[in-house]
């Protein structure tokens, strides 16, 4: 379950220049099923996703395809 966005300075730059963006998601959640709610919630395709858990969080950076842009999800979300 994606619980909400990272707007830290680091992720608005992964936004820019990775095509990738950041969530902080539930601990239970594996690459797999993150994947899948991204890409149902969102109408994207998911290229990978590497997880960082940390102090009770985790944090799932989830990198897109070339044809979704993710300062356009950022937009959406409010984050830029």
């Amino acid at each position: 379950m994606i619980k909400k966005p990272i707007t830290t300075e680091k992720a608005i730059r992964l936004i820019e220049t990775e095509n990738i963006i950041v969530f902080e998601v539930s601990l239970k959640d594996s690459k797999e099923t993150i994947k899948k709610e991204v890409e149902k919630t969102f109408n994207v395709k998911v290229n990978g996703i590497n997880t960082l858990t940390r102090e009770n969080k985790k944090i799932a950076f989830v990198k897109l395809d070339r044809k979704h842009p993710a300062i356009d999800i950022a937009t959406k979300l409010g984050m830029i």
